[in-house]
């Protein structure tokens, strides 16, 4: 029997794959999802993993790049007046209700790891709901929860760039199930990032709703854009007021 470990590269499965080798647990493989939407900090902690560890981590890719699948996809109409043309291109931003992304991610991972390998999956003790039945969650066992996790890394020297100080998730940058505050903290720090989403945007035929409560990438901008002028309103009048 083949012992996958499922790694994400975030806080929970890398102190999952450094606890089961400190642990001596059985380990033939680590195997990773690049969706090509990872921020730049991700491939780094990579790289300084694979040397910490000094084993390499199994990276797999979509067959069709997700930006393709994004922006330049046909999608044939199954039904209507439309039935068998093509009715539309590209998927447009995921949802909630239309996460393509992870349905790509999670049949490209099922395909790589065998069907009786035991499986392992870096899931916090204090997210014990989302677990399934087909898989093993070692953190659940050890009852290490998300800051256990994280501090467990940080010990290790594992920081990310510092992108656990403006995200609670750390995978896909562009992820439209990030919570606002997450979203206003990448464009404020992470402005190329910001800039390719509104790039990105700028050439879908049409953008689907993705993001809670706006339609678009541009609809934040924009109310991104009228907090900052706020905000220098505000410091402006207190530095007048000093005076």
């Amino acid at each position: 029997m083949k012992h996958i470990a499922s790694f994400s590269g975030g806080k929970d499965s890398t102190a999952m794959v450094l606890r089961m080798i400190a642990k001596d647990m059985p380990l033939d493989d680590i195997v990773f999802f690049d969706t090509g939407w990872e921020f730049p900090q991700m491939y780094d902690h990579l790289d300084k993993f694979e040397k910490y560890i000094g084993r390499p981590i199994t990276r797999l890719k979509p067959r069709i790049s997700f930006e393709h699948w994004m922006l330049h996809r046909e999608i044939v109409a199954n039904n209507g007046p439309m039935k068998g043309k093509v009715h539309r291109i590209g998927n447009g931003w995921p949802s909630p209700s239309r996460r393509w992304c992870t349905r790509q991610k999670v049949n490209t991972i099922e395909r790589y790891i065998p069907k009786d390998a035991a499986r392992y999956i870096g899931i916090a003790a204090d997210e014990a709901t989302r677990v399934g039945s087909y898989s093993r969650y070692p953190l659940i066992e050890w009852d290490m929860a998300e800051s256990d996790c994280l501090k467990y890394c940080y010990d290790r020297g594992f920081d990310w760039g510092g992108l656990y100080k403006y995200f609670k998730r750390v995978s896909c940058f562009c992820c439209p199930l990030q919570r606002l505050g997450e979203l206003r903290n990448l464009r404020h720090h992470f402005p190329e990032l910001w800039t390719k989403m509104l790039a990105w945007e700028d050439g879908m035929e049409r953008p689907w709703r993705g993001f809670k409560g706006y339609t678009t990438v541009h609809d934040l901008e924009k109310r991104f854009a009228a907090e900052d002028r706020q905000m220098e309103l505000f410091e402006d009048i207190n530095m007048k007021g000093t005076k």
